[in-house]
């Protein structure tokens, strides 16, 4: 990835809000963010820092790497969420 290249996020961001019902503003609130920073990082518009990286996985009980990746991530079944 040359110096000018951006690094794209994948994000289950919009999937664990759903599940919880949360806006984006209340998702923003928790991360003390504005409320279209949580868009922007659900488009894949802005990478989030660590800090609210660590902050999200903390509020939904994950790990880091289960909310962002910087590959696509595979849809989830049964089997993966059982760590198989």
């Amino acid at each position: 990835m040359g110096k000018s290249e951006k690094a794209r996020v994948y994000t289950r961001l919009p999937m664990l809000r759903a599940e919880r019902s949360l806006s984006r503003k209340e998702l923003a609130e928790i991360l003390s963010v504005h409320y279209q920073t949580i868009g922007y990082i659900e488009r894949g518009e802005f990478v989030p820092s660590l800090e609210i990286a660590l902050k999200a996985a903390e509020y939904f009980g994950l790990p880091v790497e289960a909310i962002f990746s910087l590959k696509p991530f595979e849809p989830l079944n049964a089997a993966s969420l059982a760590g198989g």
